[in-house]
């Protein structure tokens, strides 16, 4: 997680303490309650600002890092305004979201203490006891989990999958502690609701399941009432292996050509899925090793496309406890100075956990070997993320050009053993190309400088296809690859705007013909120096 302003400092100035290039976030993340202190005095309105990426106000921070001290002075706020208890960040997480997935138990009881919601949902839809589940499943601490039941959490709550939070506890004797503790809650509550039925009605609801002796199987029943029995029924895993499968097909459809890739992807997907399966049938297949991957290619052929496509189905089956991808490069993780290196590097590691790495030129990091200290610094970086592979929660996945990247192979006797899976990523083709442009101009985002613009009905697809053919070369195409289309719009627009006048109007002002898109490609080339 990036936090503005890290670096900033404290200074003393005119009659008073102040603080300056300062965030609250960042007195938050460096446990600075005096700091913290002086700006909301200062400023009271910041008590909830967002982060810019991650929408996290400073509650969210403090609870997930379980700075106690920290939690109780913006709860106990007394000045203008409230602390938000369920204020939702970019996932839809609440502070006490962030507190479960991350084992902060002091925090998530101030927060349950002052009426945190403990049914509030993610954007999937999950409590925090789903999330304090998974943190059980990495760390094998269960404290999290006894908490919230403590707090009457939900055992039965569903997510966007249909998934209770004991649905993710996988069949094996390392989780048995957790799924009795889970399952003698179940029969707890369903018994006090049976007796309250009783009481009422007169009726006798039995046929009780034992859930926490099925063993075998024991992540694999529903509960249901029928009758005036309450009856166990097995899930169904079959369709809910085919529903990540089904999802992972198409997100993989939403990406141009790359044939080849999206075939051995696949192949790769349904043998993990089908793991998936049989350790939820019982089958001991060993410990779970997290799936680092090499990628070869090209910039531009969708490499940090399929990352996150990966990652959301690598926490879907819970290899991971997050999607998030953090982007790194040789810059981000290599020091200056000696001793600056390692710090650096393991940072971005921290920052990652539960997530995917993704090592963007990670040849960079094995350059040449020539005179320099450079080479040993980076050779410095690439061990102290391989130190990591197996440590689980953790997926990194290398990219960068084909030939380059084998110096990373040969630097470290141990990659090939830890990093299993090499996917090589083609350059795309003048079709692919003219494909991805109809797309982007179709699917506009909000965002984009193309925002409103349209194309005009001469530039059809065989059309554009036409311009890419004949306006640039194959060097320039496998230099850019998805680039090359960006670039090539972008131009356009500018095309446009110089041979508009200020009484151009309508329609003229936002379409693009077929002789700016050929304009902007030839510009594009004229800029890009192919050797």
């Amino acid at each position: 997680m990036r936090i503005e302003d890290k670096n900033s400092k404290l200074k003393a100035g005119g009659g008073g303490n102040t603080v300056t290039h300062l965030t609250l976030h960042a007195c938050v993340e460096a446990g600075d309650l005096i700091a913290l202190q002086t700006l909301l005095r200062q400023n009271p309105s910041l008590l909830n600002q967002r982060s810019i990426l991650m929408a996290q106000t400073p509650l969210h921070i403090a609870a997930g890092l379980n700075s106690v001290e920290i939690v109780k002075y913006l709860l106990d706020w007394g000045g203008p305004g409230k602390v938000e208890l369920e204020a939702n960040n970019v996932y839809g997480e609440t502070p006490l979201h962030v507190a479960a997935k991350s084992g902060c138990n002091e925090a998530a009881r101030m927060l349950l203490d002052h009426g945190a919601y403990i049914e509030a949902r993610t954007n999937k839809s999950m409590t925090p006891l789903h999330l304090a589940v998974g943190y059980a499943l990495e760390s094998r601490d269960n404290s999290m989990v006894k908490t919230l039941l403590e707090y009457n959490a939900d055992f039965s709550a569903t997510d966007n999958e249909g998934n209770a939070p004991y649905r993710y506890v996988p069949a094996g004797l390392e989780n048995v502690e957790l799924f009795t503790l889970l399952c003698q809650h179940v029969t707890t509550q369903i018994q006090n609701v049976t007796q309250q039925i009783y009481n009422t009605t007169g009726y006798s609801w039995t046929g009780f399941p034992s859930v926490v002796n099925q063993s075998n199987n024991y992540g694999s029943m529903n509960y249901l009432f029928t009758g005036n029995q309450i009856v166990e029924e097995p899930k169904n895993y079959d369709s809910g292996i085919k529903g990540k499968m089904d999802e992972f097909d198409h997100e993989l459809s939403k990406i141009v050509g790359l044939h080849d890739l999206k075939l051995q992807l696949r192949k790769w997907a349904k043998g993990m899925l089908l793991d998936e399966k049989r350790r939820a049938m019982g089958l001991n297949l060993g410990p779970r090793k997290p799936p680092h991957m090499v990628f070869l290619g090209n910039p531009g052929t969708g490499k940090t496309t399929v990352a996150r496509i990966l990652g959301k189905l690598l926490q879907s089956v819970g290899v991971l406890s997050s999607d998030n991808i953090t982007e790194v490069q040789r810059t981000d993780l290599v020091g200056e100075y000696l001793g600056q290196t390692g710090p650096k590097t393991r940072k971005k590691i921290e920052e990652a956990m539960g997530g995917i790495l993704f090592v963007d030129e990670a040849y960079r990091l094995a350059p040449p070997q020539t005179a320099g200290n450079h080479i040993e610094y980076g050779v410095e970086a690439l061990e102290e993320i391989m130190s990591v592979l197996e440590d689980g929660n953790l997926v990194v996945i290398f990219a960068g050009y084909t030939e380059p990247m084998k110096r990373v192979f040969s630097s470290n006797e141990g990659f090939c053993r830890r990093v299993t899976h090499f996917f090589q990523f083609d350059d795309f083709t003048c079709r692919d190309l003219a494909e991805m442009l109809m797309i982007k101009m179709s699917k506009q985002n909000e965002k984009s400088r193309l925002y409103g613009f349209k194309l005009h009905p001469s530039c059809t697809y065989d059309a554009v296809l036409a311009v890419i053919e004949r306006n640039s070369t194959e060097k320039l195409r496998n230099k850019m690859n998805g680039g090359l289309v960006d670039h090539m719009l972008n131009n356009a627009r500018e095309n446009l705007d110089s041979r508009l006048n200020f009484d151009s109007k309508g329609d003229e002002l936002l379409t693009i013909t077929l002789g700016d898109l050929e304009g902007g490609l030839k510009m594009l080339s004229q800029r890009v120096n192919i050797d």
